[in-house]
């Protein structure tokens, strides 16, 4: 059952000193620390104007809020300023899983009572954390204004330079691309979007549009990340940039007919939000997009477990089998899964993923129809009762696959039914996806309506105590703290992406990936391949997977998820057992993280702590150049000794000409103790820290 709960609070201690200013229309309120400073204005011509400083430096300058609505007809962008609260909050609470066993919720609260020229009620609520800045705008329930609808959001976020940015293009409909790495004046969206063959749906926005999460840094050193927390019953918000100001302005997803969202009062928006730290390490530290969405919804989580998987999945991404069962080499057949499942045993899997099982997947692609798949009826050469229970004899779980074309009103006609064929065969995870144009026609994967739709899949899931991952979603804003059963979701270019025929990934692509996807959520980005030219089931392929094998390892630690698959065949993990022992070892739930070291598009160091457990694991990984990390191991516990087992780069590595090299020493080590340690070009190390 799914029901609202109070946070669960440890320690807590929350002070909510609160106070109202009655018509000041100007107010200043720091971070907790003093460290970050917000502005809250009004000009003479009755606008509403915020900035941001990270000491005395800009972050924002002057930047313009408000709404253009289509009904009724009218702006909100000039407003009377009726009043100001004030207040604060410092607390922690548990999540249910994650990266940290405990999380610290302290920031400072403004809100401005607003009342425009045409009479409307809206408050801008603003949440000052010592990492940056959430704020949304919130419409009471007030007697002659009651249903709406958003034209366009006219929030702006002014920039304070010519920032060097990592972006991809704004596009509705898709987020797996190639990032680029320019200054912000250097932004063209749609040139990149036209090198990028390997995406088969797109619907870009325009040539200066981008998408959130967005890193920055600014030649002084400052990081900076725009995206937005908590997206409920709203549309995706991108972002266009206006070159001669270095202004961003919000650019919401329309639906069909071009309008925005429908809302009534009383509504709240999604939070806008700007981390900033003058380190790297501390942007991806942070937790103020998991601190500005709800407490969990579901009242007992017992049932949610945090899993490693392997997928009957890669080999029809490589030609060695076929999601159709009329190709003549149909990969979910029950001797073929039998295998992955037995695999999953002998190395203490939780589950095996199985996809192409059911029909339909001959009438699918490019067809667009409305009932390609009703999700309950298996292909004749899969056994779904057979192989259900003996994966329960094994000890292991078979993770359902619901494709849905795109279709996402069949889906949900099918959906109860679909979870009751789950829980029937003893099945308690899905894998969701949406490739293709979205049904309702002229809705977009990242529209309001969809919004809904992957929300009311994840409540209907946990109704049945499943959990979820979504394929091909809008990007993730934190909601996995408010439904702990989406486990995850891709909505970035993730692996499998090795296998595209142009552009594929970089070495740099994983050192970008959580400045920018993975603030929002975790991500299945599938780590684990240990054979790297595509050529073992097909001679034409000339794909590369563009790393070392022990940076393979490090992605387990570096890219976080509480659901992680090993990306590769069983038979090319047992070629290399002692390498693989990594995977079987590396846990997928956390006590606590430490950023060791980081640069976005270079290098990233992460340690995490076992859930439960002493033991720590370490992961590294590059860019294209080669580079020496030196760290100390201050994160382990005091006057307490481990065997640390390093997983790294061998003389001769490199992504391109020598992946499979790789090397592996044990020493002793304490929290004294420092590492001193080379990746090739493309490479990383991998290191386990077990209690002795």
């Amino acid at each position: 059952m799914i029901q609202f709960t109070k946070i669960s609070l440890l320690a807590c201690f929350c002070c909510l000193m609160f106070s109202k200013v009655k018509s000041q229309s100007n107010f200043t309120i720091q971070s907790p620390d003093k460290k970050i400073s917000l502005s809250v204005n009004q000009s003479a011509n009755k606008l509403i104007i915020y900035n941001l400083k990270f000491g005395n430096e800009f972050v924002i300058e002057n930047s313009l809020v408000g709404f253009e609505l289509s009904k009724p007809k009218i702006k909100l962008n000039t407003f009377t300023w009726l009043s100001t609260d004030t207040s604060s909050v410092n607390e922690t609470w548990k999540p249910v899983w994650g990266e940290v066993s405990e999380i610290r919720n302290q920031y400072k609260k403004l809100v401005v009572h607003l009342k425009s020229t045409s009479n409307v009620l809206l408050d801008l609520e603003f949440r000052i954390f010592n990492e940056g800045l959430g704020f949304r705008y919130y419409f009471p329930e007030q007697a002659d204004f009651k249903h709406f609808i958003v034209k366009n959001e006219l929030t702006q976020f002014k920039l304070s330079g010519n920032h060097k940015t990592f972006w991809i293009p704004g596009d509705y409909d898709t987020n797996e691309y190639l990032y680029n790495t320019t200054l912000l004046s250097e932004i063209d969206a749609t040139k990149a979007a036209n090198q990028e063959k390997d995406i088969a749906l797109q619907s870009l926005i325009g040539k200066n549009s981008i998408q959130t999460p967005l890193m920055m840094k600014s030649k002084t050193g400052l990081y900076i990340n725009i995206h937005e927390a908590a997206l409920v019953n709203y549309p995706v918000m991108h972002l266009d940039l206006d070159k001669a100001t270095l202004t961003l302005t919000s650019h919401l997803t329309p639906d069909a007919v071009g309008n925005k969202a429908y809302l009534q009062t009383p509504f709240n928006t999604p939070w806008r939000v700007i981390n900033v730290s003058d380190k790297a390490e501390k942007i991806l530290e942070s937790k103020m997009i998991l601190n500005l969405n709800e407490p969990s919804k579901i009242t007992d989580a017992s049932w949610i477990k945090p899993q490693k998987f392997i997928g009957m999945w890669w080999e029809m991404h490589v030609g060695k089998s076929d999601w159709f069962k009329a190709s003549g080499k149909h990969g979910a057949n029950t001797e073929n899964v039998k295998k992955y499942i037995d695999f999953a045993a002998e190395n203490n899997f939780d589950g095996v993923l199985v996809e192409g099982w059911n029909q339909g997947w001959e009438d699918w692609f490019g067809n667009w129809k409305e009932d390609v798949f009703d999700f309950v009826s298996p292909y004749d050469d899969y056994n779904v009762n057979y192989l259900s229970e003996y994966a329960k004899q094994k000890g292991v779980k078979i993770i359902m696959h619901h494709e849905t074309s795109g279709s996402a009103t069949n889906y949900e006609r099918h959906i109860d039914k679909a979870f009751d064929f789950m829980k029937n065969h003893g099945m308690n995870t899905v894998k969701t996806g949406y490739v293709g144009k979205i049904i309702p026609r002229g809705e977009h994967h990242d529209s309001q309506w969809m919004v809904n739709h992957y929300e009311r899949v994840a409540k209907k899931a946990a109704e049945n105590q499943i959990m979820v991952e979504a394929h091909e979603p809008a990007h993730p804003t934190g909601l996995h703290r408010t439904y702990p059963n989406w486990l995850a979701n891709e909505a970035a270019r993730g692996n499998e992406f090795n296998n595209a025929p142009t552009l594929g990934l970089r070495p740099e692509h994983e050192t970008i990936l959580p400045f920018t996807r993975l603030m929002g959520g975790p991500m299945d980005y599938t780590p684990g391949f240990f054979h790297f030219n595509l050529i073992q089931y097909d001679p034409s392929r000339k794909q590369k997977v563009k790393t070392t094998l022990t940076k393979q390892l490090a992605l387990y630690v570096t890219i976080y998820s509480p659901l992680q698959m090993a990306g590769d065949f069983p038979e090319n993990f047992q070629k290399y057992p002692d390498a693989f022992q990594f995977i079987r070892d590396v846990p997928v739930d956390w006590d606590d993280t430490k950023v060791i070291s980081a640069e976005p598009g270079e290098y990233v160091v992460t340690a995490r702590k076992k859930k439960n457990s002493e033991d720590w694991y370490l992961g590294s990984i590059s860019d294209e150049n080669s580079r020496k990390m030196n760290f100390k191991l201050d994160f382990l516990k005091e006057n307490t000794e481990y065997e640390a087992t390093i997983y790294k780069d061998g003389p001769k590595a490199s992504w391109d000409k020598n992946p499979q090299d790789y090397v592996i020493e044990k020493m002793k080590v304490n929290n004294k103790s420092s590492l001193s340690l080379q990746m090739a070009a493309g490479g990383g190390f991998a290191v386990s820290f077990k209690k002795l």
